[in-house]
């Protein structure tokens, strides 16, 4: 069920059955593939972030989806969250060795979209324009 491609390396899960594979994968591109996570991962690329930072960071975002992210994140092992002891209370989040090891696929996926933004945006206008008489009719 996983699409070939001959640049793209095969994957090395051998052990666990096509289904299991396309589960795991699904399950996994949902966490780091989601627009909140994305934007948390890269700012967190740069250094570690106060929670307050992020939130400044990061436009639209609510104060209870950054939350969730974060704590999602945390809880697969990207992020990892450290409270300190003073006053006020500070909380540092910031990338694991795990996190870090998905920043560079995520970087370049980033990058990509800035390049084509136009391009695609250029073929939905195309593609509109083309089905507008198939709407039509």
């Amino acid at each position: 069920m996983f699409p070939s491609h001959p640049r793209v390396p095969a994957l090395p899960d051998a052990d666990l059955d096509e289904h299991s594979g396309c589960v795991v994968v699904r399950e996994i591109l949902d966490r780091v593939g989601d627009k909140w996570s994305v934007l948390v991962i890269c700012l967190l690329g740069e250094r570690s972030h106060r929670f307050s930072e992020l939130k400044r960071a990061i436009e639209a975002i609510s104060q209870r989806m950054l939350t969730l992210t974060l704590r999602q994140l945390e809880h697969d092992g990207l992020v990892t969250r450290t409270a300190h002891a003073s006053v006020p209370p500070r909380v540092d989040y910031a990338l694991t060795p795990l996190g870090e090891s998905v920043l560079e696929p995520i970087t370049a996926l980033m990058l990509w979209a800035r390049e084509h933004g136009t391009d695609i945006a250029h073929a939905r206008r195309e593609y509109e324009e083309a089905h507008v008489e198939d709407v039509a009719n």
